[in-house]
Parts: structure tokens; sequence; C-alpha cells
């Protein structure tokens, strides 16, 4: 019963993404920007599902399960940074992509005042490929981690089935057959992550009644997080762990598969809108996941043994009917399938449209490098199985650091060269490997360091063009 319930619902996600080949026109422009006609409604909810994906299911709940209630200030830190770059960058990214007839997020930084920053688009290609290529893996072998939890099958095969499915409906009608489904997909997540908080609180007698069990656990329920989640303790370390996330929330505006959704809003007018889905849905389903999150601790105590990133498949299976397993599950390879195709269409775009000198033409080629892309990323899931937290992070932080504080500087009307916009990249990047390198990330979110370095070298190298 539970293995129908999964495949019901992922034959409505695979039947909608067809769908939109009705709407599909043969055109790059169509195939990675849906020609600009997304409404505000599908522009927001897409943009959430492929923000919150596989790494919210299976790498967030299985942080809170250790962490413990000071895991909510992740969710505080992110939200706020994210609003904030949307305020600053979002609409002017949204008129910029219209003003430009630009199909990608990476020949729009390169071109966001009609110059073209040739190098600058190759080499952040390149960046993109690697960074998003790791990222999409990620959800891959979240997909694999839930199939192995939930019906025995080996990892191997959740990513095979991701990938079967995110080439069927991107061949479909590309981007468009993405956000189309993600609209699908996050209205699944939702309902998955609700019914089975619900169910929780009420196998533990109520709210109140869980709460004191949980506080019963040692500096489980404090706001402070512990000594092994920040390096620095009392108010201060609160206050670089919340920072680090604000920082991590704003890195959304370098994530070319997130941004690109907005770039395909269809009147830069209703971006009020599509932020007010956006947000609306993205607190409900965090607070969701935190709750789960928590619970799980007292459903599956012995987890944090074996792998913590089990938690919520293992948890529904223990406590729901097999009917609303399957959409659990089903919102799991929702959240994986949401942002694995956004990946690939942007890996696929970088390869056809930024890296060669001039874009590929052919349709043919631009599908072939979507097919080649997936294929890739489920080898890289069979073969490299980490954590779905970490890989999210580094790949998070790395384009974070490569693109923000450029698109920062474009959106605050500066004009920077290609040598600039050259060397806040490398710098950015560098500094955010470095601070990994040495193990920095303990204190402060690496993104933070290299978005700030990105930024100054912007500052520095125009104080000196002045003198």
């Amino acid at each position: 019963m539970v293995l129908l319930s999964f495949l019901g619902f992922l034959g409505l996600f695979l039947l909608v993404g067809l769908a939109s080949a009705r709407r599909a026109r043969p055109t790059r422009r169509d195939y990675y920007l849906a020609s600009q006609d997304i409404s505000p409604l599908a522009a927001g909810l897409s943009a959430v599902a492929t923000n919150n994906s596989g790494y919210m299911f299976i790498g967030v709940i299985g942080y809170t399960y250790v962490t413990g209630l000071a895991a909510a200030w992740l969710m505080v830190g992110w939200i706020v940074g994210d609003f904030a770059a949307s305020l600053l960058i979002h609409r002017r990214l949204r008129d910029a992509a219209g003003a430009t007839h630009e199909t990608t997020y990476l020949a729009l930084l390169s071109g966001w005042y009609g110059n073209n920053f040739g190098l600058f688009r190759r080499l952040s290609a390149v960046l993109t490929i690697v960074f998003l290529g790791a990222y999409a893996a990620a959800q891959m072998d979240a997909g694999g981690k839930a199939l192995h939890a939930m019906f025995g099958f080996s990892d191997e095969a959740g990513a095979v089935a991701v990938g079967i499915i995110v080439i069927a409906y991107c061949l479909a009608g590309g981007i468009r057959a993405s956000i189309w489904t993600d609209v699908a997909q996050a209205l699944v997540m939702l309902a998955a992550m609700g019914s089975l908080l619900v169910v929780a609180i009420e196998g533990q007698g109520g709210f109140a009644a869980a709460w004191a069990t949980l506080d019963a656990i040692p500096g489980y329920m404090d706001l402070a997080p512990s000594a092994d989640v920040m390096a620095v303790p009392g108010a201060a370390g609160v206050a670089l762990f919340a920072t680090g996330w604000m920082f991590a929330g704003f890195s959304v505006a370098g994530q070319p598969h997130v941004m690109v959704r907005f770039m395909a809003l269809d009147d830069g007018h209703h971006m009020a809108m599509a932020r007010v889905v956006y947000y609306g849905f993205f607190v409900l389903f965090y607070c969701a996941a935190t709750g789960v999150g928590l619970l799980s601790r007292l459903y599956l105590p012995e987890l944090g043994d074996v792998d913590p990133e089990l938690a919520l498949p293992r948890m529904a299976e223990m406590l729901m009917a097999p009917i609303w397993v399957g959409l659990i599950l089903a919102g799991i390879f929702a959240a994986t399938m949401s942002t694995a195709d956004s990946l690939v269409l942007s890996c696929s775009s970088s390869l056809t449209n930024d890296l060669p000198s001039r874009p590929l033409q052919s349709m043919f080629l631009t599908k072939a490098a979507t097919v080649i892309f997936t294929l890739t990323a489920v080898l890289l899931a069979v073969l490299d199985q980490q954590s779905v937290f970490d890989l999210v992070i580094l790949a998070w932080s790395s384009l974070a650091s490569a693109f923000v504080p450029l698109a920062l500087v474009y959106a605050l009307r500066g004009k920077p060269s290609e040598f600039q916009a050259l060397l806040m990249m490398v710098t950015g990047v560098g500094v955010a490997f470095a601070w990994r390198h040495f193990g920095y990330q303990d204190f402060i979110y690496e993104g933070m360091p290299g978005i700030l370095s990105g930024l100054a070298v912007y500052l520095l190298t125009q104080a000196l063009a002045r003198r």
C-alpha cells in the first residue's frame, strides 16, 4: 500500500511535468526562462520548493535531531537573510533580465548593463557546473536515503528513480515543466510535513506534553546552541550562529537555480506578490520541519548512533497509515526532484549558453546536455555518498561567495569592470574555501567572509581608481 501511494504521487508529478509540453515553445528562451510568462503564484511556489530541497527533509531534520531547539536559529537567520536579499536584489534582477533579454543568470551577471564579460561568464560557468553538479548529487543521495529507509532498497535505486523522472519532464518542457511540477510538489511537501507534525504531537499526548518530554532531555530545548555546535559560548556565540545563517539565507541571491525563477516572472511589478507566496510557505514549512526534527528525538532515540538524516522516513513509517507514509515519501522525493531538475537545467544552460563563446542554438544539443548532467549527478550520488547537509552547504556557500557580491553591486547601481568582477569572484571563493580548510566554519558560516571579501575587493578597487 505504501509503495502504491508513493508511486501514485510520483505519477502525478510526472503527468504535470509532461502536460507542460503543451505550452512549451521550441526556443532556448522558453526552455531556460519559460518566455518570462510565469505568474507570481507559480514563481513563488517554484522558488520555495527549489530552495527547500532534500536538504530540508533530510538534512535540516537530521541537524535538528542532533542540535535541539537551538537549530531554530538556523531558520530565523536563514529567512531574515533571504528576505533582505529579496528586497535588495530580486526586483532589479527581473527588470535587468527583461531589458537585456538574457536567458541565464550567469549571462545576466556578465551583461547587466549591455556589456559582455566573456571571461567572467566562462569562468563562472565552470564554477556553476562543478558546484551545482555536487549539489544535484546531494539531492539524488537524499532520494536514495529515503527509499532505503522506507522500502529497504539500495541507496542507488532512489538516485536512479529521481534521475529518470527529472530527465522525463525536463525534456518535455524545460524550466516550464520544472516550475509546473514545483507547484504540485510544494503542496505535497507542505501536506506531508504538516500531517506528520500533527500526528507526532498527538502521539505524545498534545503540544504541552510533547514540550515537557523534550524539555526533560538535558540541554535539548535550550535556545543557546551547545558547545559542539558553536565554537564561541554564550550570547556572542548565539549572535555569531544566527548571523552566519543570516548570510546563508542572503546567499540565495547567488544560486542560479533559484534566481532564474524570479527572472522568469511575467512582470517585475508582481515581485511583491511572489514574495508573499514564497515567504508565507517558507515560514510554515520550516516551522513544521523543525518541529518534526525535535519530536523525532522522542520516537527514535537510537537513531543518533546510526544516521539522524533518516529520521523523517523512519518516523513516518512508525506513526502513519500506509497511504500517508506514501505521501511523506512522495514529499521527500518532491523536494529532491524540485531542486534536482533546477540544478540540472542550470548546469545545462552553463554548458550550452555560458561556456561557449557563442551560445549553442540547437535544441537537440541543449536537451542532450540536460540528459548528460542528470546522468552525471546520479553517478556522483552512487559513487560518493556524503552528508546531504554538508554537500548542500558547501555548494551553497561557494556559489554565494562567487556571485552575491557582484549581484548586490549591480542592484545598488554599481558598474564594475570585468576585472573587478573577476577579482571579486575569485577572492570570494578563495576566502570561503580557506575559511573551511582551516575549520573556521565551526565559528561562522564560510559564505559570510566569502561575500564580505568580494564586496571589500570592489570597494577597495573603486577607491584606488578614484585616486
